[in-house]
């Protein structure tokens, strides 16, 4: 209902423009792709081998939108941020049919997806030149990480948006790069440990910045009001459907079901025209997409008690980190999918949980979601080996 807001019409803004101007050359830079490739689309090392030619450059820059989910590809990427898109609009509007209210319902979520892809350009401008055919780099981690906990914390705003793309290609990308570099690789680590603690160590730094140097995130922003739901969720079967789909978009803060309806029509239409083209090439896109469904129901389940008292519960942790570590490490096997999925949701969201619940206030919590998935990651896919081989 219109009452419900502040403004009977919505208010235009320069980021409803920028999240448009971005769809659009999204839109163009695939359909370019997709009518000067002979033949199949295109696959991931054709992608890699082209560089540092521009179009596999931009191929590479929009596969990062999608990365977090380990999909890696420009469909997935397009497919998530029009389902967000939709999303945003729907919530805007307040229409039934919306889902979860994208971004927790702050209505922040341009402000967050315009600081986060600006990260992302950002960092891939500084340190792209680390990319080759031979050598995959962590430069999609500004995108899910501090530039949208910023907004968050501290409201939209182009001085928030900006010091948080900032910050996350200053600190985040090039702490991912190092520990990558130098530890993952080195011990044989999965490279998300390295992903997810530099995202940690770049956070922490970042906040203790704008704790001591606050005219960075001092911001005259006011959000609009939101809709209030006309009812409370009754956590049922619909409910736990519902909360599987989102949890595929949480990585990057929208949460919503459209958002992740989006990406996995992407990536799925990406295995379609070619099976070595998303997931870095692997071929596992079907099994990835179940253990990470899997490890999100049985999250939603076992948690649901805690969903039910605090509102929101982290079981999308291990679909992002544990189960597809685990399923490109050791296979697609069932006895692979079962096994991680389940040590990931007995493990994963509970660790998270405790972690973010002892953080300083001016820390965000996602800091703990990211140091449970290194953590987990850690213990359970050597374990999931082992017991493979059992």
């Amino acid at each position: 209902m219109k009452t419900l807001f502040t403004e009977t019409r919505p208010r235009r803004s320069w980021t409803d423009f920028s999240v448009l101007v971005a769809g659009v050359i999204s839109v163009l830079l695939v359909l370019w792709v997709a009518l000067n490739h002979e033949g199949s689309w295109p696959g991931y090392g054709e992608m890699v081998a082209s560089l540092p030619h521009p179009v596999a450059w931009l191929r590479w820059i929009l596969g990062d939108i999608s990365e977090v989910a380990f999909y890696k590809h420009e469909l997935a990427s397009l497919g998530l941020l029009s389902g967000a898109y939709l999303g945003w609009w729907a919530s805007r509007r307040g229409k039934a049919w919306q889902g979860f209210s994208i971004s927790y319902g702050t209505g922040l979520w341009p402000w967050l997806v315009t600081s986060s892809l600006l990260g992302l350009l950002l960092s891939n401008l500084l340190w792209g030149w680390s990319v080759t055919a031979q050598t995959w780099q962590p430069t999609f981690a500004a995108f899910v990480s501090l530039p949208a906990a910023m907004v968050l914390m501290f409201g939209g705003g182009w001085k928030v948006a900006l010091n948080g793309a900032v910050l996350g290609a200053l600190l985040v990308t090039p702490l991912c790069l190092l520990i990558v570099n130098f530890v993952c690789i080195p011990l044989g680590l999965p490279a998300v440990i390295g992903n997810v603690v530099g995202m940690a160590v770049g956070s922490v730094l970042a906040f203790e910045l704008c704790r001591r140097v606050p005219s960075l995130i001092r911001s005259d922003y006011s959000a609009p009001i939101r809709p209030m739901p006309t009812k409370p969720p009754t956590y049922g079967i619909a409910w736990s459907l519902r909360r599987v789909l989102a949890d595929f978009s949480e990585a990057p803060f929208f949460g919503n079901e459209l958002a992740s309806l989006g990406l996995l029509a992407g990536v799925l239409l990406a295995y379609a025209l070619n099976p070595i083209s998303p997931a870095y090439g692997s071929g596992l896109v079907l099994p990835l997409i179940g253990a990470q469904a899997l490890t999100s129901a049985l999250g939603v389940v076992i948690w649901r008690k805690q969903w039910i008292k605090r509102g929101w519960y982290p079981t999308y942790v291990p679909l992002v980190s544990v189960v597809p570590a685990t399923v490109l490490t050791h296979g697609g096997s069932w006895t692979v999918i079962a096994t991680s999925a389940l040590l990931g949701a007995l493990i994963a969201p509970p660790l998270a949980c405790g972690i973010a619940g002892r953080l300083p206030t001016h820390f965000h919590p996602y800091i703990g979601n990211v140091t449970s998935m290194a953590l987990s990651t850690l213990m359970i896919v050597p374990l999931v080996g082992w017991l493979a081989q059992l």
